[in-house]
């Protein structure tokens, strides 16, 4: 896989990367063995990018990334982790640097390392990306040597572009995809000339642009699919990216169309994503190791035509644009 500078850090990144939500819960049952192998698949493939956080399944994502990664010989991935969603309550005023810095430690010793390749505020209040005083903590635990660079998760575009005005934040992740492209408009622009690198999360709607999916589908109790259609446990826009769910199946039916012979669902929408010049990695996540090898066929897809793009920019404009342009 081509690689790309990941922002101004002086590291190296290939544009497809793992997304280790799945494999640490609300995406219903996954075996540990499932997840290593989901793991271990995208590795073999070629990524170099994984992405966890400490919340997913309570650490198990970042200890399943420990366990597969001392099985393997060779240059380690560069793993990315986030913070703060632990915070009982999440208020402005709970991140603090010694609550941050509690996070971290844990993490450390969850991924098995002396230092995080990466931390980033995991979606916090939106008071909190224009407080210098957090960013300032953050700093401080950088030059203790806990973590290499620090970035933000965000839920919004201006979220993002508040973000990016303090000086020590490397990297943003942000939903981008056939469902979410308000972020090409302003944000993008901005990062590009700031050399901050751009993680696109979400990208296949939580499962809908696979084109798997169908009015019969069900998802587990325990799958956010299931239990935060509106919002019920974290914002509505993580899940299917908050585009109501017949909307999207109208949206899919109608891109189906623009998938190239011979390609998946899937890979086309992940090749949409790259065809974007500020998007440093995209991160799909996988629950088996078919699926992330079907993930890593994006990227020898070949570049789609821009008559593919506008047509596919149609579909968002007319059905989708509607729902969520002016939420997110």
């Amino acid at each position: 896989m081509d690689q790309i500078a990941f922002g101004r850090t002086g590291r190296m990144t290939t544009r497809l990367g793992f997304g280790a939500w799945a494999i640490g819960g609300t995406w219903g049952e996954v075996s540990l063995d499932d997840a290593k192998a989901a793991l271990h698949a995208a590795l073999d493939a070629g990524m170099t990018f994984v992405d966890t956080a400490d919340v997913y399944g309570d650490g198990r994502s970042e200890r399943i990334i420990r366990e597969v990664l001392a099985e393997r010989p060779g240059t380690r991935p560069f793993v990315a982790t986030k913070a703060g969603r632990r915070l009982n309550p999440h208020v402005p005023e709970a991140y603090t640097g010694t609550a941050l810095e509690g996070f971290i430690d844990r993490s450390l010793v969850n991924l098995g390392v002396e230092r995080l390749d990466l931390v980033q505020l995991h979606c916090p209040p939106t008071p909190v990306f224009s407080n210098t005083e957090v960013f300032a903590a953050l700093d401080v635990i950088k030059q203790k040597g806990k973590i290499a660079d620090y970035g933000v998760s965000v839920e919004t575009v201006e979220e993002a572009r508040a973000a990016i005005l303090q000086p020590g934040v490397v990297s943003v992740q942000i939903i981008y995809n056939l469902f979410r492209m308000k972020p090409s408009d302003l944000f993008f622009p901005e990062a590009r000339a700031k050399n901050v690198a751009v993680i696109a999360r979400v990208p296949l709607a939580s499962g809908l642009l696979t084109g798997k999916m169908s009015a019969a589908s069900t998802f587990a109790a325990d799958d956010h699919r299931h239990f935060n259609r509106n919002g019920e446990a974290f914002d509505k826009g993580e899940t299917f990216s908050g585009v109501p769910y017949d909307v999207a199946l109208e949206a899919v039916d109608d891109l189906r169309a623009l998938v190239p012979v011979g390609a998946t669902m899937a890979a086309f929408a992940l090749r949409w994503i790259l065809m974007e010049a500020a998007v440093t990695v995209v991160i799909p996540g996988a629950k088996t190791p078919e699926q992330a090898r079907a993930n890593a066929a994006a990227a020898a897809m070949a570049p789609l035509t821009e008559d593919v793009m506008a047509a596919a920019r149609e579909v968002y404009a007319r059905l989708v644009a509607p729902q969520v342009h002016q939420l997110w």
